[in-house]
């Protein structure tokens, strides 16, 4: 389990209309934290409504600085993104045992959508020096939720940015772009976060490949910490299949290890 930290907001930016970063000092949970983990946050100042904090990503961590990127999308996050610089936020972290699990490989692709490409970030800062060859895709709807281009070029050899509709860069999902490189250099892990769908796709194909691959699965996580038993995941482990917890034993999981 996370320690609980009252952090400092030190800089807000809103990256594309209703999408902000965050950057938070937090030199408690920077120092333990490790690519694929989580944070859950209390998203308002005073008072207890809403009563559940929001998971959301680890996007980087630089020395005692925390960053994540998180969506408007409800109340919760409607609430978030009203906190101001200077104030302080309660925040749960590092969470999640599951994380990237990084290894001595040459050529690695890693693939993500939506708001599924944050936590993606700090594992290919961490990649990057190690494998010889980082090829990055990340899918998006349109050019209007394109977001951290530059960071991710910074750190890839090779980046491609495809839109559902053509918008902006390449047209049609990511996915169809990792298939076609990897025909002519086949990776040795994929790495991959995303919406379900796009997860389900990346799994099938990997396994199809026999290619090892390791999926973090985004669910509603209500405590963190396996409490309220609301993430459940199929687990497949030996001869006989159990739930297993997103936020206990992921969100990161060997894509053989669960079916979704």
């Amino acid at each position: 389990m996370g320690v609980k930290e009252n952090c400092k907001l030190i800089k807000k930016e809103e990256l594309v209309s209703g999408i902000y970063k965050y950057s938070v000092e937090a030199p408690e949970i920077a120092k333990s934290a490790k690519p694929g983990q989580f944070l859950e946050i209390k998203v308002t100042k005073e008072g207890v409504e809403p009563f559940l904090r929001r998971p959301i990503s680890i996007f980087n961590l630089d020395g005692d600085v925390v960053e994540f990127i998180f969506q408007v999308k409800g109340r919760g996050t409607e609430l978030l993104a009203k906190r101001e610089v200077g104030e302080k936020i309660d925040i749960m972290g590092p969470l999640g045992f599951g994380t990237f699990k990084i290894d001595d490989y040459k050529n690695v692709s890693i693939i993500g959508g939506g708001i599924g490409i944050y936590p993606l970030y700090e594992l290919a800062k961490e990649l990057n020096g190690k494998a010889q060859n980082i090829n990055v895709y990340l899918g998006f709807r349109n050019r209007s939720l394109v977001t951290c281009e530059k960071d991710f070029e910074e750190v890839s050899n090779k980046l491609v940015i495809a839109t559902d509709d053509g918008s902006y860069k390449q047209k049609g999902f990511a996915i169809n772009y990792l298939k076609e490189d990897a025909k002519s250099q086949k990776p040795d892990i994929i790495f991959a976060c995303g919406p379900l769908p796009m997860l389900k796709s990346v799994r099938e194909y990997a396994i199809e490949e026999n290619i090892p691959c390791q999926i973090s699965l985004e669910e509603r996580m209500g405590c963190g910490i396996g409490a309220c038993l609301g993430c459940a995941v199929k687990v497949i482990s030996g001869k006989e299949d159990r739930f297993g917890h997103v936020c206990k034993e992921g969100p990161v999981f060997n894509a053989t290890d669960v079916e979704i």
